[in-house]
């Protein structure tokens, strides 16, 4: 086997060990397995809601710096980054030209 530097990633299986776990030996039962699943599913949806959530608010906070008219007019999330890529784009030429 390759011996690989300290700290680099695969050194744990060119040492022929092993993660820590459940042993390969031991069978799932199909309840354990469905209950696993389960469980994996939930977090999976968890950290995907947190992320939109975090996308949503980001979004929101530019929202805030563009200006737009009406003011209480919401740009989609398209729009606003659309927007924020021409205002910069505007800005940028204007620095340039000045």
């Amino acid at each position: 086997r390759p011996v690989e530097a300290p700290g680099a990633r695969g050194l744990r299986r060119a040492e022929g060990k092993r993660r820590p776990g459940r042993s390969r030996g031991t069978p799932r039962t199909a309840e354990t397995a469905q209950r696993i699943k389960r469980s994996r599913r939930l977090k999976a949806n968890n950290r995907e809601r947190n992320r939109m959530h975090n996308l949503n608010a980001a979004l929101d906070a530019l929202r805030d710096v563009l200006p737009t008219f009406p003011e209480d007019a919401k740009l989609t999330k398209i729009e606003t980054l659309r927007f924020a890529h021409n205002y910069i784009w505007a800005l940028t030429e204007t620095l340039r030209l000045a």
